[in-house]
């Protein structure tokens, strides 16, 4: 008998959170005052992509290193203006989180937990990593939802897999596939890396090609199809570069050598075992009704419980 196919939803999970944070106001207090913004901002959240989107599937994508140290060895400006504490030699450097919502990171984790949604990080990768791998391996088609563009680059109409992008909340998101893409940035999600890499994004340091900005890297990638064939271009006396392009791509030719590497996310994480089914009820009651009553989690809870019951 011919399987079903299963729709997978990949979470950017400190994505979501950062704009719950920002887009609930903390006044949503714990009863002992805690600001719990952010969490029940992303429950509601979780709660209206799955009624919305009906995924069989779910896996909260975490940032076990959001600045992993391979990224940094080849391009040490990536994210470095975002750093808080630099933790020295062999440890991950602290990321620049508002006060109040660092405490709540810990308790949207056991939340998800106690719920029983899959919840995966691993050791020396980003959550665009996590979501890479999964979306790569994955049988069926794919919703990434995430406010971060930097995952365009896994749109592919082939495999259905598709990024969700919230404009307001998540109630209205703009579903990216290959025709927007082409639409907008002039590529298909293949050759989204490569325009971030010469356009450079000054939100993760990346310094791109100076001079080449997101119209011109586009124009380029149409000309000769990928970077590789760009770079090919600036030693073809041939080409049609203008000599400014030319010498702008020579000098950042360094750059451009390792900038793939770093602007790609990894397809081949190291897994661990997780159950990504959707579960109809908490996987740890108990624990989720005493987590409830600590944080007041009240109306958000009950409509994610409620969706997931359906």
């Amino acid at each position: 008998m011919r399987g079903v196919t299963r729709r997978l939803m990949l979470l950017d999970t400190a994505s979501l959170y950062f704009r719950a944070y920002f887009g609930v106001p903390d006044s949503v207090r714990a009863p002992d005052g805690t600001p719990v913004n952010a969490v029940r901002g992303l429950l509601d959240f979780i709660a209206r992509l799955v009624q919305d989107h009906r995924p069989d599937e779910l896996v909260a994508c975490m940032d076990a290193d959001w600045r992993p140290a391979w990224r940094v060895e080849l391009i040490p400006s990536y994210k470095a203006h975002r750093v808080a504490v630099e933790t020295g030699p062999g440890a991950p450097d602290e990321e620049e989180v508002p006060d109040t919502l660092s405490p709540q990171v810990p308790v949207i984790e056991a939340v998800l937990d106690a719920v029983g949604v899959a919840r995966v990080g691993v050791a020396g990768y980003e959550a665009d990593d996590v979501i890479g791998t999964l979306a790569v391996r994955a049988a069926g088609p794919v919703d990434i939802v995430t406010g971060d563009r930097d995952l365009f680059q896994l749109v592919d109409d082939a495999r259905g897999v598709r990024v969700l992008y919230p404009v307001k909340g998540v109630g209205t998101l703009q579903a990216v596939d290959e025709e927007w893409l082409r639409g907008r940035y002039g590529v298909g999600g293949r050759g989204y890396a490569d325009l971030a890499a010469l356009r450079g994004d000054p939100s993760d340091g990346l310094p791109g090609v100076p001079g080449v900005g997101e119209k011109t890297a586009a124009k380029l990638l149409e000309a000769y199809g990928d970077l590789a064939g760009v770079m090919a271009a600036v030693d073809d006396p041939a080409s049609r570069l203008t000599p400014a392009q030319r010498r702008r791509l020579a000098e950042a030719r360094e750059y451009v050598a390792v900038a793939p590497k770093v602007v790609r996310v990894a397809h081949d994480v190291p897994l661990p075992p997780f159950d990504p089914a959707l579960p109809a009820g908490p996987k740890d009651p108990e624990a989720l009704r005493t987590l409830a009553e600590r944080w007041g989690l009240g109306g958000s809870l009950e409509r994610l419980l409620a969706v997931l019951a359906r």
